[in-house]
């Protein structure tokens, strides 16, 4: 192990130990503030120096073993635990580097979902609808939270545009490269020779922003119109004006929400959302403005990009950044994301490993 990582680990285990010995400190007890941030440092520092143990554990057993290797009756068996020591240290050692890596501040965040139908027409509209129960399904089977905060339905279904807040533990994490262009390649309903279309939409994942987080906004900087929400019907439509149309005018930009029955909380939802999407538009004019050369393997987020083809006559679903190609769409469309999702993280860090090697 490269000696500026170990160093890092050692500095991380004293911390470790200072840390268990503050929550059994009865002062810190007694002040809930500061015993859920330790509690908060100690949980993630655990899997660290469990880790670590094991590695050095594994370590010890290694160098044994190679001590024994001058006894010739015990050279064969001294070989044999060499070989699987050293093969655990490797792995513990890359354990240990992947768990080290930066962490993104809002990998535990929940988000904000937009759906955008594209190229296509009513078809990509359809295929809008058909991503957000895709999406939905998945976050039932993780067991979060999806709310519609604002829809512009298709004419013969789906939606022109649809956006939800996914509230969950790790939403972010699990659904951050979701963002780009999502291509679809099947038979429309409307279709009556057979023939194949190709539609597009948009998908756009934002980290919901604390309010600590985001920047202020100034009051004057807004104009709020309040409508009455439109739906269905029945009592999904409201007989006040609760629907909140919330304008940023030194950035046009323009948010909606008509989801809950109440003005406040539809405003404050929408509030929320301006301020994720003013602190992604800071975002990107830094990262335009660093010029950053280095590229992820696993795409920018860039919602021009093409990451996925979704293949209905196949069955097929390919996603271009990690050349992935898997014959499961239907399992996929009902919400099992995870063999999609489970290679672009583990693409990510190892980028980010080699990335970590490079600058040691």
């Amino acid at each position: 192990m490269q000696p500026s990582v170990l160093h890092k680990l050692e500095s991380l285990s004293e911390r470790f130990q200072e840390v268990s010995a503050l929550l059994s400190d009865p002062e810190v007890i007694g002040n809930q503030g500061r015993f859920r941030s330790l509690s908060m440092e100690y949980a993630q520092l655990e899997p660290v120096m469990g880790c670590f143990r094991d590695w050095r554990e594994a370590c010890a057993a290694r160098d044994s073993a190679r001590e024994l290797l001058a006894d010739p009756e015990l050279r064969e068996l001294a070989a044999e635990e060499l070989r699987a020591a050293a093969d655990r240290a490797e792995a513990l050692e890359l354990e240990l580097r992947r768990l080290l890596l930066p962490r993104d501040p809002h990998d535990s965040s929940n988000i904000f979902l937009e759906i955008r139908a594209g190229t296509g027409g009513d078809e990509a509209a359809l295929f809008a609808g058909d991503l957000l129960r895709m999406y939905s399904r998945y976050a039932e089977i993780r067991g979060w939270d999806v709310e519609v905060l604002s829809e512009s339905e298709g004419e013969h279904g789906g939606y022109k545009e649809v956006i939800a807040r996914v509230v969950g533990q790790g939403a972010y994490s699990r659904l951050k490269f979701e963002s780009g262009a999502h291509r679809v390649q099947r038979v429309p309903e409307t279709e009556s020779q057979g023939r194949i279309h190709t539609s597009a939409c948009t998908v756009a994942v934002l980290p919901e922003v604390d309010e600590v987080e985001a920047s202020p906004i100034n009051p004057a900087d807004l104009r709020i119109d309040t409508y009455r929400a439109s739906g269905a019907g029945g009592q999904h439509v409201n007989k006040t004006d609760s629907a909140i149309r919330i304008t940023h005018l030194p950035t046009g930009m323009v948010v909606e929400c008509q989801d809950e029955r109440s003005q406040h909380k539809n405003r404050a939802r929408a509030m929320s959302l301006l301020a994720s999407r003013l602190l992604e538009a800071e975002r990107e004019r830094q990262r335009s403005e660093q010029q950053a050369t280095r590229k992820s393997l696993v795409g920018s987020g860039d919602r021009s990009e093409r990451i996925r083809t979704y293949n209905f006559p196949q069955g097929r679903l390919t996603d271009h950044r990690i050349n992935l190609t898997l014959y499961k769409l239907e399992e996929i469309m009902a919400g099992a994301l995870d063999p999609v999702i489970d290679p672009l993280i583990s693409e990510y860090q190892a980028d980010q490993l080699a990335a970590l090697a490079g600058e040691a």
